[in-house]
Protein backbone atom coordinates (compact mmCIF):
# COMPACT_ATOMS: atom_id res chain seq x y z
CA UNK A 1 0.00 0.00 0.00
CA UNK A 2 2.90 2.28 1.20
CA UNK A 3 4.69 1.73 -2.87
CA UNK A 4 1.44 2.66 -4.30
CA UNK A 5 0.55 5.97 -2.39
CA UNK A 6 4.49 6.98 -3.37
CA UNK A 7 4.33 6.32 -7.02
CA UNK A 8 0.90 8.24 -6.92
CA UNK A 9 2.40 10.89 -5.06
CA UNK A 10 4.87 10.96 -7.71
CA UNK A 11 2.34 11.07 -10.87
CA UNK A 12 1.00 14.47 -9.05
CA UNK A 13 4.46 15.96 -8.47
CA UNK A 14 4.61 14.89 -12.18
CA UNK A 15 1.50 16.74 -13.15
CA UNK A 16 2.16 19.55 -11.69
CA UNK A 17 5.35 20.31 -12.61
CA UNK A 18 4.05 19.67 -16.23
CA UNK A 19 0.52 22.01 -16.07
CA UNK A 20 2.06 25.00 -16.78
CA UNK A 21 3.51 23.72 -20.12
CA UNK A 22 0.78 21.64 -20.50
CA UNK A 23 -1.57 24.95 -21.58
CA UNK A 24 0.81 25.71 -24.16
CA UNK A 25 1.33 22.43 -25.93
CA UNK A 26 -0.55 19.97 -27.82
CA UNK A 27 -3.09 16.96 -27.04
CA UNK A 28 0.17 14.67 -28.33
CA UNK A 29 2.88 16.02 -26.95
CA UNK A 30 0.85 16.32 -23.15
CA UNK A 31 0.07 12.73 -23.73
CA UNK A 32 3.59 11.80 -24.60
CA UNK A 33 4.61 13.50 -21.27
CA UNK A 34 2.08 11.50 -18.91
CA UNK A 35 3.55 8.05 -20.79
CA UNK A 36 6.64 8.81 -19.72
CA UNK A 37 5.76 9.67 -16.32
CA UNK A 38 4.07 6.66 -16.03
CA UNK A 39 6.84 4.46 -17.32
CA UNK A 40 8.77 6.37 -14.68
CA UNK A 41 6.63 5.35 -11.89
CA UNK A 42 6.24 1.61 -13.02
CA UNK A 43 10.05 1.55 -12.91
CA UNK A 44 9.94 2.92 -9.21
CA UNK A 45 7.65 0.81 -8.47
CA UNK A 46 9.70 -2.46 -9.88
CA UNK A 47 12.84 -1.13 -7.86
CA UNK A 48 11.20 -0.76 -4.41
CA UNK A 49 9.52 -4.10 -4.61
CA UNK A 50 12.62 -5.79 -5.17
CA UNK A 51 14.32 -3.77 -2.75
CA UNK A 52 11.45 -5.13 -0.46
CA UNK A 53 12.06 -8.50 -1.15
CA UNK A 54 15.75 -8.50 -0.89
CA UNK A 55 15.30 -6.92 2.64
CA UNK A 56 17.25 -9.26 5.48
CA UNK A 57 15.93 -8.80 8.92
CA UNK A 58 17.02 -10.84 12.19
CA UNK A 59 14.37 -11.81 14.70
CA UNK A 60 16.18 -8.87 17.38
CA UNK A 61 15.84 -6.34 14.47
CA UNK A 62 19.40 -6.58 13.48
CA UNK A 63 20.70 -5.50 9.97
CA UNK A 64 21.88 -8.77 8.23
CA UNK A 65 23.50 -8.78 4.74
CA UNK A 66 24.22 -11.85 3.06
CA UNK A 67 27.52 -12.21 0.69
CA UNK A 68 29.14 -14.67 -1.29
CA UNK A 69 31.47 -16.03 -4.72
CA UNK A 70 30.23 -18.36 -6.59
CA UNK A 71 33.05 -19.44 -8.06
CA UNK A 72 35.25 -22.61 -10.79
CA UNK A 73 38.41 -23.04 -10.66
CA UNK A 74 40.45 -24.75 -13.62
CA UNK A 75 44.12 -25.79 -12.66
CA UNK A 76 47.17 -27.45 -14.20
CA UNK A 77 49.85 -28.60 -12.40
CA UNK A 78 53.20 -29.43 -13.92
CA UNK A 79 54.63 -31.46 -11.45
CA UNK A 80 53.67 -33.68 -8.11
CA UNK A 81 52.05 -31.46 -5.75
CA UNK A 82 50.76 -31.29 -1.82
CA UNK A 83 47.49 -30.49 -3.10
CA UNK A 84 46.23 -30.48 -6.36
CA UNK A 85 43.91 -27.61 -6.92
CA UNK A 86 45.78 -25.15 -4.15
CA UNK A 87 49.14 -25.91 -3.96
CA UNK A 88 52.34 -25.08 -1.45
CA UNK A 89 55.02 -27.08 -2.25
CA UNK A 90 56.38 -29.72 -4.52
CA UNK A 91 56.17 -33.70 -3.46
CA UNK A 92 59.33 -35.33 -2.65
CA UNK A 93 59.56 -37.96 -4.65
CA UNK A 94 57.47 -37.35 -7.68
CA UNK A 95 55.19 -39.97 -8.79
CA UNK A 96 57.68 -43.15 -9.86
CA UNK A 97 54.78 -45.07 -11.10
CA UNK A 98 55.39 -44.53 -14.56
CA UNK A 99 51.91 -41.88 -15.12
CA UNK A 100 53.07 -38.46 -15.75
CA UNK A 101 53.47 -36.07 -12.64
CA UNK A 102 51.29 -32.97 -14.71
CA UNK A 103 47.98 -33.01 -14.43
CA UNK A 104 45.19 -30.65 -14.99
CA UNK A 105 41.50 -30.24 -13.37
CA UNK A 106 38.77 -28.24 -12.25
CA UNK A 107 36.81 -27.35 -8.48
CA UNK A 108 34.45 -25.15 -6.93
CA UNK A 109 35.44 -26.05 -3.67
CA UNK A 110 36.67 -22.52 -3.09
CA UNK A 111 32.79 -21.33 -3.19
CA UNK A 112 31.87 -18.64 -0.48
CA UNK A 113 29.24 -17.66 1.27
CA UNK A 114 29.04 -14.88 4.36
CA UNK A 115 26.89 -13.52 6.61
CA UNK A 116 26.87 -9.83 8.57
CA UNK A 117 25.28 -8.74 11.59
CA UNK A 118 25.54 -4.77 12.17
CA UNK A 119 23.24 -2.04 13.31
CA UNK A 120 23.23 -2.70 16.86
CA UNK A 121 24.65 -1.23 20.35
CA UNK A 122 25.93 -3.16 23.41
CA UNK A 123 27.80 -2.51 26.25
CA UNK A 124 27.47 0.91 24.99
CA UNK A 125 29.33 0.23 21.45
CA UNK A 126 28.87 -1.04 18.63
CA UNK A 127 28.09 -4.42 18.15
CA UNK A 128 28.86 -6.10 15.04
CA UNK A 129 29.46 -10.10 13.50
CA UNK A 130 30.58 -11.66 10.45
CA UNK A 131 30.50 -15.81 9.73
CA UNK A 132 32.41 -16.81 5.87
CA UNK A 133 32.20 -20.12 5.09
CA UNK A 134 33.67 -22.09 2.05
CA UNK A 135 33.57 -25.94 0.59
CA UNK A 136 36.92 -26.65 1.56
CA UNK A 137 37.01 -29.43 4.21
CA UNK A 138 37.39 -32.00 2.61
CA UNK A 139 35.98 -34.64 0.55
CA UNK A 140 33.90 -37.16 0.96
CA UNK A 141 35.84 -40.44 -0.08
CA UNK A 142 34.16 -41.74 -2.82
CA UNK A 143 33.98 -42.08 -6.95
CA UNK A 144 32.75 -38.24 -6.78
CA UNK A 145 35.60 -37.09 -5.06
CA UNK A 146 36.09 -33.58 -5.11
CA UNK A 147 33.32 -33.00 -6.28
CA UNK A 148 31.50 -33.75 -3.33
CA UNK A 149 33.26 -31.12 -1.05
CA UNK A 150 32.59 -30.62 3.04
CA UNK A 151 31.18 -27.26 4.32
CA UNK A 152 34.03 -25.48 6.19
CA UNK A 153 34.13 -22.52 8.81
CA UNK A 154 36.55 -20.00 8.13
CA UNK A 155 36.12 -17.47 10.19
CA UNK A 156 33.53 -16.63 13.00
CA UNK A 157 33.81 -13.46 15.17
CA UNK A 158 32.10 -10.81 16.89
CA UNK A 159 32.99 -7.49 17.55
CA UNK A 160 32.45 -4.77 20.19
CA UNK A 161 33.69 -1.22 19.24
CA UNK A 162 34.02 2.01 21.69
CA UNK A 163 35.88 5.34 20.67
CA UNK A 164 39.01 4.19 21.05
CA UNK A 165 39.14 0.36 21.72
CA UNK A 166 37.95 -2.61 20.02
CA UNK A 167 37.24 -6.46 21.31
CA UNK A 168 37.17 -9.08 19.02
CA UNK A 169 35.86 -12.66 20.11
CA UNK A 170 35.68 -15.95 17.45
CA UNK A 171 37.86 -17.43 14.64
CA UNK A 172 40.31 -15.24 12.76
CA UNK A 173 43.63 -14.92 11.41
CA UNK A 174 46.67 -14.46 13.68
CA UNK A 175 47.10 -11.19 15.54
CA UNK A 176 50.36 -11.03 14.26
CA UNK A 177 49.50 -12.38 10.77
CA UNK A 178 46.07 -10.74 9.79
CA UNK A 179 46.59 -9.76 5.87
CA UNK A 180 46.81 -12.54 3.16
CA UNK A 181 47.81 -11.81 -0.64
CA UNK A 182 45.11 -10.67 -3.41
CA UNK A 183 43.78 -14.18 -5.15
CA UNK A 184 40.94 -15.96 -6.75
CA UNK A 185 43.50 -19.14 -7.24
CA UNK A 186 44.08 -19.53 -3.84
CA UNK A 187 41.16 -18.71 -1.33
CA UNK A 188 40.59 -22.34 0.33
CA UNK A 189 43.96 -21.92 1.69
CA UNK A 190 45.64 -18.60 1.25
CA UNK A 191 48.52 -17.52 -1.54
CA UNK A 192 51.89 -18.02 -0.45
CA UNK A 193 51.02 -20.60 2.52
CA UNK A 194 54.12 -22.48 3.05
CA UNK A 195 56.00 -19.49 1.52
CA UNK A 196 55.93 -16.96 4.37
CA UNK A 197 51.98 -16.55 4.98
CA UNK A 198 51.34 -17.51 8.93
CA UNK A 199 47.52 -17.68 7.94
CA UNK A 200 45.79 -19.95 10.37
CA UNK A 201 42.54 -19.03 11.38
CA UNK A 202 42.16 -19.62 15.18
CA UNK A 203 39.93 -18.95 18.40
CA UNK A 204 41.12 -16.23 20.14
CA UNK A 205 40.22 -13.21 22.31
CA UNK A 206 41.92 -9.89 20.64
CA UNK A 207 41.55 -6.48 22.42
CA UNK A 208 42.89 -3.40 20.43
CA UNK A 209 43.39 0.01 22.05
CA UNK A 210 44.17 3.11 19.74
CA UNK A 211 44.58 6.85 19.76
CA UNK A 212 44.36 9.21 16.74
CA UNK A 213 42.57 10.00 13.93
CA UNK A 214 44.34 11.37 10.66
CA UNK A 215 47.43 9.06 11.46
CA UNK A 216 46.69 6.18 14.03
CA UNK A 217 48.21 4.51 16.53
CA UNK A 218 47.45 1.31 18.20
CA UNK A 219 48.64 -1.59 20.46
CA UNK A 220 46.71 -4.97 20.30
CA UNK A 221 46.71 -8.08 22.73
CA UNK A 222 45.53 -11.43 21.99
CA UNK A 223 44.88 -14.81 23.27
CA UNK A 224 44.83 -17.86 20.80
CA UNK A 225 44.04 -21.02 21.54
CA UNK A 226 47.01 -23.39 21.57
CA UNK A 227 47.52 -25.40 18.53
CA UNK A 228 49.29 -28.28 16.32
CA UNK A 229 48.86 -29.37 13.08
CA UNK A 230 47.44 -32.87 14.17
CA UNK A 231 45.20 -34.58 12.15
CA UNK A 232 41.97 -35.33 14.34
CA UNK A 233 39.61 -38.12 13.93
CA UNK A 234 36.47 -37.69 11.83
CA UNK A 235 34.06 -36.38 14.75
CA UNK A 236 35.15 -36.64 18.35
CA UNK A 237 38.62 -34.12 19.07
CA UNK A 238 41.08 -35.28 20.76
CA UNK A 239 44.42 -32.17 22.66
CA UNK A 240 47.43 -31.93 20.75
CA UNK A 241 50.58 -31.31 22.39
CA UNK A 242 50.25 -27.87 22.06
CA UNK A 243 46.57 -27.75 24.63
CA UNK A 244 48.19 -30.33 26.88
CA UNK A 245 50.41 -27.58 27.80
CA UNK A 246 47.68 -25.44 29.69
CA UNK A 247 48.51 -22.54 28.50
CA UNK A 248 47.05 -20.15 25.52
CA UNK A 249 48.85 -18.91 22.77
CA UNK A 250 49.98 -15.06 23.53
CA UNK A 251 50.39 -12.37 20.74
CA UNK A 252 50.96 -8.99 20.79
CA UNK A 253 51.17 -5.88 17.93
CA UNK A 254 51.65 -2.63 17.69
CA UNK A 255 50.74 -0.17 14.66
CA UNK A 256 50.96 3.30 12.74
CA UNK A 257 48.17 3.60 10.40
CA UNK A 258 46.43 6.37 8.20
CA UNK A 259 44.15 6.99 5.12
CA UNK A 260 40.67 5.57 5.00
CA UNK A 261 39.06 2.59 2.55
CA UNK A 262 40.75 2.57 -0.61
CA UNK A 263 43.85 4.85 0.89
CA UNK A 264 44.29 2.65 4.22
CA UNK A 265 47.66 1.84 5.08
CA UNK A 266 49.40 0.58 7.80
CA UNK A 267 52.21 -0.77 9.43
CA UNK A 268 52.53 -3.18 12.24
CA UNK A 269 55.09 -5.19 14.36
CA UNK A 270 54.25 -7.68 16.56
CA UNK A 271 55.46 -11.19 18.52
CA UNK A 272 54.04 -14.12 19.05
CA UNK A 273 54.52 -17.05 21.64
CA UNK A 274 53.01 -20.17 22.10
CA UNK A 275 53.84 -23.72 24.37
CA UNK A 276 54.15 -27.64 23.33
CA UNK A 277 53.91 -29.94 26.13
CA UNK A 278 56.99 -32.76 25.59
CA UNK A 279 56.69 -36.28 26.99
CA UNK A 280 59.78 -35.21 29.50
CA UNK A 281 57.46 -33.00 30.95
CA UNK A 282 59.02 -30.09 29.78
CA UNK A 283 57.82 -27.05 27.20
CA UNK A 284 58.90 -26.51 24.21
CA UNK A 285 58.48 -22.99 22.68
CA UNK A 286 57.01 -21.70 19.65
CA UNK A 287 58.40 -18.09 19.07
CA UNK A 288 58.47 -15.17 16.17
CA UNK A 289 58.61 -11.50 15.64
CA UNK A 290 57.24 -10.06 13.10
CA UNK A 291 56.25 -7.59 10.56
CA UNK A 292 53.88 -6.44 8.12
CA UNK A 293 53.05 -3.92 6.00
CA UNK A 294 49.42 -2.51 3.85
CA UNK A 295 50.53 0.79 1.60
CA UNK A 296 48.40 2.54 -0.69
CA UNK A 297 50.66 4.05 -3.54
CA UNK A 298 48.12 6.58 -4.73
CA UNK A 299 44.43 5.60 -5.32
CA UNK A 300 45.86 2.59 -7.99
CA UNK A 301 48.98 0.80 -6.39
CA UNK A 302 48.75 -1.23 -3.32
CA UNK A 303 52.00 -3.24 -1.23
CA UNK A 304 51.00 -5.82 0.72
CA UNK A 305 53.25 -8.05 2.97
CA UNK A 306 54.63 -9.54 5.76
CA UNK A 307 57.41 -11.59 7.12
CA UNK A 308 58.57 -13.47 10.41
CA UNK A 309 62.19 -13.68 11.79
CA UNK A 310 63.77 -15.85 14.63
CA UNK A 311 60.76 -18.05 14.37
CA UNK A 312 60.66 -21.82 15.78
CA UNK A 313 57.64 -24.64 15.75
CA UNK A 314 55.60 -22.48 13.68
CA UNK A 315 53.48 -25.42 11.86
CA UNK A 316 50.50 -24.56 14.00
CA UNK A 317 50.08 -21.06 12.39
CA UNK A 318 49.15 -22.60 9.65
CA UNK A 319 52.35 -23.78 7.54
CA UNK A 320 55.63 -22.53 8.98
CA UNK A 321 58.74 -24.02 8.80
CA UNK A 322 57.31 -25.23 5.53
CA UNK A 323 54.64 -26.98 7.67
CA UNK A 324 57.32 -28.49 9.44
CA UNK A 325 56.88 -28.13 13.33
CA UNK A 326 59.56 -30.02 14.82
CA UNK A 327 62.98 -31.60 13.64
CA UNK A 328 65.59 -34.61 14.61
CA UNK A 329 65.50 -35.71 17.97
CA UNK A 330 61.98 -33.49 18.90
CA UNK A 331 64.52 -30.24 18.27
CA UNK A 332 62.04 -27.40 17.19
CA UNK A 333 62.38 -26.18 13.61
CA UNK A 334 63.68 -22.73 13.57
CA UNK A 335 62.70 -20.84 10.35
CA UNK A 336 62.23 -17.36 9.25
CA UNK A 337 60.28 -15.74 6.49
CA UNK A 338 57.67 -13.68 4.22
CA UNK A 339 56.02 -12.68 1.33
CA UNK A 340 55.70 -9.44 -0.61
CA UNK A 341 52.62 -8.28 -3.31
CA UNK A 342 52.47 -5.15 -5.36
CA UNK A 343 49.16 -4.76 -7.24
CA UNK A 344 47.53 -2.59 -9.84
CA UNK A 345 44.54 -1.50 -10.58
CA UNK A 346 44.26 1.28 -13.11
CA UNK A 347 40.21 0.94 -13.29
CA UNK A 348 37.57 -0.24 -11.37
CA UNK A 349 37.52 -3.84 -14.27
CA UNK A 350 40.85 -4.75 -14.32
CA UNK A 351 43.48 -5.49 -11.76
CA UNK A 352 47.07 -6.97 -12.04
CA UNK A 353 50.11 -7.79 -10.26
CA UNK A 354 52.68 -10.08 -8.92
CA UNK A 355 54.68 -11.42 -5.93
CA UNK A 356 56.78 -13.32 -3.96
CA UNK A 357 57.23 -15.52 -0.87
CA UNK A 358 60.07 -17.95 0.83
CA UNK A 359 59.84 -19.77 3.86
CA UNK A 360 63.62 -21.44 4.95
CA UNK A 361 63.83 -23.36 8.06
CA UNK A 362 67.35 -24.02 9.66
CA UNK A 363 68.71 -27.11 7.14
CA UNK A 364 70.33 -29.01 10.82
CA UNK A 365 67.34 -28.71 12.54
CA UNK A 366 65.59 -31.11 9.70
CA UNK A 367 65.50 -34.48 9.02
CA UNK A 368 66.69 -36.10 6.11
CA UNK A 369 63.92 -36.54 4.03
CA UNK A 370 62.96 -32.50 5.39
CA UNK A 371 61.75 -29.37 3.29
CA UNK A 372 64.87 -27.54 3.30
CA UNK A 373 63.40 -24.30 1.49
CA UNK A 374 60.05 -23.13 0.15
CA UNK A 375 60.30 -20.68 -2.85
CA UNK A 376 56.49 -19.21 -4.97
CA UNK A 377 56.30 -16.71 -7.30
CA UNK A 378 52.91 -15.37 -8.64
CA UNK A 379 50.81 -13.33 -11.17
CA UNK A 380 47.87 -12.50 -12.26
CA UNK A 381 45.19 -10.99 -14.18
CA UNK A 382 41.31 -10.54 -12.36
CA UNK A 383 38.71 -9.05 -14.91
CA UNK A 384 35.34 -7.36 -13.51
CA UNK A 385 33.12 -6.66 -16.54
CA UNK A 386 30.41 -5.67 -14.39
CA UNK A 387 27.37 -7.24 -12.67
CA UNK A 388 29.45 -9.30 -9.81
CA UNK A 389 30.86 -11.20 -12.74
CA UNK A 390 35.02 -12.31 -12.24
CA UNK A 391 37.07 -13.89 -14.91
CA UNK A 392 41.03 -14.19 -14.37
CA UNK A 393 43.79 -16.35 -14.83
CA UNK A 394 46.67 -16.63 -11.87
CA UNK A 395 49.90 -18.31 -12.29
CA UNK A 396 52.54 -19.27 -9.97
CA UNK A 397 55.98 -20.98 -9.71
CA UNK A 398 56.79 -22.99 -6.55
CA UNK A 399 60.51 -24.36 -5.55
CA UNK A 400 60.82 -26.57 -2.90
CA UNK A 401 64.55 -27.33 -2.10
CA UNK A 402 65.27 -31.11 -0.26
CA UNK A 403 68.95 -32.69 -0.29
CA UNK A 404 68.83 -34.09 -3.30
CA UNK A 405 68.04 -30.37 -4.88
CA UNK A 406 65.49 -27.99 -5.99
CA UNK A 407 62.08 -29.51 -7.61
CA UNK A 408 59.94 -27.46 -9.61
CA UNK A 409 56.21 -26.96 -10.37
CA UNK A 410 54.29 -24.65 -12.57
CA UNK A 411 50.91 -23.87 -11.27
CA UNK A 412 48.44 -22.39 -14.12
CA UNK A 413 44.89 -21.58 -12.28
CA UNK A 414 42.29 -20.09 -14.44
CA UNK A 415 38.39 -18.99 -12.62
CA UNK A 416 35.52 -17.62 -13.54
CA UNK A 417 32.77 -16.56 -11.15
CA UNK A 418 29.76 -14.10 -9.67
CA UNK A 419 30.13 -12.37 -6.38
CA UNK A 420 26.98 -11.03 -4.60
Amino acid sequence: MRTRWGAGLLLLIGFGATAPAAAQETPDSLAERVQRLEETVERLQRQLEEQAQAKVQSRLRNRVELSGLILANGFYNGARVNNADVPQFVVNPQDTSGLPNSHVGGAIRQTRLGIAVSGVRALGGDLSADLQMDFFGGQQPSGGGRTRPLLRVRTAAFRVDWPHVGLLVGQESPLVAQLSPVSFAAIGTPGFVTSGNLWLWIPQVRLTFEAGSRVRFGVQGAALAPMQPSPQPAFDTQPDSAEKSGRPTAEGRVYLGWGSEDTESQIGFGVHRGWIATIADTLLTSEAYTADVRLAIGPKFSLLGEAFFNGQALAGLGGGGVGQNQGASGVPARAQGGWVQLNLRPTFAWELGGGYGFDDPEDADLPATGRLKNVSYEGHLHWRPGGGLLIGLEFRRIETTYQPGVIAANHVNWFAGVAF
